[in-house]
C-alpha cells in the first residue's frame, strides 16, 4: 500500500468568463493512492478546475503545487509533462486513424530511417492493453468503434503516459457495466501504483464504490471536504444544494389551460425509451435531471433534430409528423438551444439579421425580393420589446454580451409565433440581471397562452419557474411533481436514481 504523502495542493484558484465567475477562490487536495472524487450540480466548476489544472484554461489567481512546487501550465502538454493526464467528458478521438495511433500520436516510436515502427506501436499497444484487460485491435479505425470502445481507448490513452495525477471527468458516461468493473479495477491498481485519480462523476453508486474522499463544489465555490466513507447520501446531497434559493424568479401565476401537446411512448433507440407526458397552455413544464439523463435528447427528437423510432406528437388534439426542424417550425414549435453560439445564432451576422433568420420568408414577396422597410420595423420592434442593448440592428452579433446573445436568439423564434416554445438552458453563461430578464419573459410568454417547456441544470431555477416539473434519470422518467410537491433534495434523490421513502 502506498503512503498517502500529497501530491497536488490547488490554492485561491479563480476563473471568470465573459459574464460568469466559474471558480471563486477554490482549495483543492490530493493524495498519492487516492480516488478524490469530485461533484456538485452542473455548472458547478468541477470540471473548469480540472481544466485550469490540465493546462486547457489560464487561472486567474491562485497557486498550484505539485509534489511541493510552484506550477503554471500554459499548455495540455505542459502538464502532460509534469505528470498529469485527463479523460475529457467529451470524446476527442481523431476519426480515421487507427486505435494505436491515437492513444501514442505525436510520441510514436520510430525506425532508424526516421519512419514510424508500426511492429513496436502494435506492441507497445497490445502491452498497454493487456495490462487494462482490453480485447481492442490496435489497427482498428476508431471511427469503426463504438462509443465505449471508444471511451476505452481513451482511458487507455491516459494512463499510458504513466502520470501520477490522472482526471477522469465522467469517464463511465458511455461505458457499460462490465466496462465500469474494468475501469475501476484500473483504477485500484493506478492506486497501489501510487497514482492520485480525481474522479467527476454525478453517479452516486459509483462514487461510494471506488471513491475514498470528496469534495463538493457549488456554484464556482468549495463547500465541504469529507471522506465517503460514513457518509450519507442524503447529507451529500444537501451539500450539493444545500443553498437560498434566491429572489431572481419573477415566477407569475397564468391560467393553465387545456392541453396543446401530448406525446406518447416516444422512443429515441438507445438513449430513452417509451417516454410520456403532457403540456398546457400557459404552463412552464420543468425538465430537471443530470449530464446524460436525455434531457436534451427528448426535446431535440420533439423538434425532428432526431429520428424518432416509435411514439406519437399530439398537438391540440390532433396527431402530427415531426420528422424534421421544418415539420416542428411549421406546427408551431420553436427551440431556443443549450449552445448558442453553434447552433443559436450565427456570429458573423448582425443582430437584425440573426433576428429575421427563421422567418425570412414573411419579408419577402414573389419569393425572392426583399421587403426591407418592414423587416426593419420587426428587427426593431423586437429589439425593444426584449431590451437587447445593441449600437444598432446592423452590430454584429458576436460582439454582443452572453445575456444580450441569448435575448437575440429568443426574439428570433418570438418573431414565428409559436405554441411551443423549448427552452434548453435558457440563462446558461449569463450574468443574474440577464437571468432575471429572462425569466421575467418566460413567465410572459407562459401567460400569453403559450407551452414552455423549460430544461435546466441549475435546480433553482426549476424550481422558482416551473409549474411541474419532469425528473430523468437515464433515459427515464423517474418522478413528475406538481409545484406544491417539489424541493431540491426531492428533486435530486429523482435525478440520481434513487426511490424517495414515504
Amino acid at each position: 500500500m502506498v503512503e498517502k504523502s500529497c501530491l497536488l495542493k490547488m490554492e485561491g484558484v479563480s476563473k471568470s468568463f465573459p459574464g460568469v465567475k466559474a471558480l471563486k477562490d477554490v482549495t483543492f487536495t490530493l493524495n498519492r493512492g487516492e480516488v478524490h472524487v469530485l461533484m456538485g450540480e452542473n455548472g458547478a466548476g468541477k470540471s473548469t478546475l480540472m481544466k485550469v489544472l490540465a493546462g486547457l484554461y489560464n487561472r486567474d489567481a491562485g497557486r498550484i503545487l505539485l509534489n511541493g512546487h510552484d506550477v503554471a501550465f500554459h499548455s495540455p502538454s505542459e502538464a502532460i509533462a509534469a505528470g498529469i493526464s485527463m479523460i475529457h467528458q467529451e470524446l476527442m478521438p481523431i476519426p480515421h486513424l487507427t486505435v494505436a495511433e491515437n492513444i501514442y500520436l505525436g510520441r510514436e516510436p520510430v525506425t532508424f530511417l526516421r519512419t514510424i515502427d508500426r511492429r513496436k506501436l502494435e506492441a507497445m499497444t497490445r502491452e498497454l492493453f493487456e495490462r487494462l484487460h482490453l480485447n481492442i485491435d490496435p489497427w482498428s479505425i476508431m471511427k469503426d468503434l463504438s462509443v465505449a470502445e471508444m471511451q476505452m481507448v481513451e482511458i487507455a490513452k491516459a494512463t499510458s503516459w504513466n502520470s501520477d495525477i490522472i482526471i477522469m471527468d465522467e469517464p463511465t458516461s458511455a461505458i457499460t457495466d462490465q466496462e465500469v468493473e474494468n475501469l475501476f479495477r484500473i483504477i485500484r491498481q493506478l492506486k497501489n501504483e501510487g497514482s492520485g485519480i480525481i474522479y467527476i462523476s454525478h453517479k452516486m453508486d459509483e462514487i461510494f464504490e471506488i471513491g475514498d474522499i470528496i469534495t463538493v463544489f457549488r456554484d464556482g465555490e468549495y463547500v465541504q471536504t469529507c471522506p465517503i466513507k460514513g457518509l450519507e447520501r442524503s447529507r451529500l446531497i444537501s451539500m450539493m444544494v444545500g443553498r437560498e434559493i434566491q429572489d431572481i424568479f419573477p415566477k407569475t401565476e397564468c391560467a393553465i389551460a387545456d392541453t396543446i401537446l401530448e406525446v406518447k411512448d416516444l422512443t429515441l433507440p438507445g438513449i430513452f425509451e417509451k417516454l410520456s407526458f403532457q403540456l398546457h397552455r400557459g404552463e412552464i413544464l420543468g425538465i430537471a435531471g443530470l449530464m446524460g439523463a436525455g434531457r436534451t435528447e427528448l426535446v431535440e427528437t420533439l423538434f425532428g433534430i432526431r429520428k424518432k423510432s416509435e411514439g406519437r406528437i399530439i398537438k391540440d388534439g390532433k396527431a402530427i409528423i415531426i420528422t424534421s426542424p421544418s415539420d416542428a417550425i411549421a406546427n408551431g414549435f420553436a427551440i431556443v438551444s443549450e449552445d448558442r453560439k453553434d447552433v443559436g445564432l450565427v456570429l458573423k451576422m448582425s443582430v437584425g439579421r440573426n433576428l429575421t433568420l427563421t422567418t425570412l420568408k414573411n419579408y419577402t414577396f414573389w419569393g425572392q425580393f426583399m421587403q426591407e422597410k418592414r423587416e426593419h420595423v420587426s428587427i426593431q420592434d423586437q429589439i425593444r420589446r426584449l431590451s437587447i442593448k445593441t449600437a444598432g440592428e446592423g452590430q454584429q452579433v458576436s460582439t454582443l454580451s452572453g445575456g444580450n446573445q441569448q435575448k437575440v436568439v429568443i426574439g428570433k423564434w418570438l418573431l414565428s409565433n409559436p405554441d411551443i416554445l423549448i427552452m434548453d438552458e435558457p440563462t446558461r453563461g449569463i450574468d443574474v440581471a440577464a437571468k432575471a430578464e429572462i425569466h421575467k419573459m418566460i413567465c410572459s410568454l407562459a401567460c400569453e397562452g403559450k407551452g414552455i417547456i423549460l430544461i435546466s441544470s441549475e435546480l433553482p431555477e426549476i424550481i422558482g419557474m416551473s409549474d411541474r416539473v419532469l425528473v430523468m434519470h437515464e433515459g427515464q422518467i423517474t418522478g413528475e411533481l406538481g409545484r406544491n410537491d417539489f424541493t431540491q433534495e426531492c428533486i435530486m434523490h429523482m435525478a440520481t436514481g434513487q426511490c424517495l421513502e414515504d
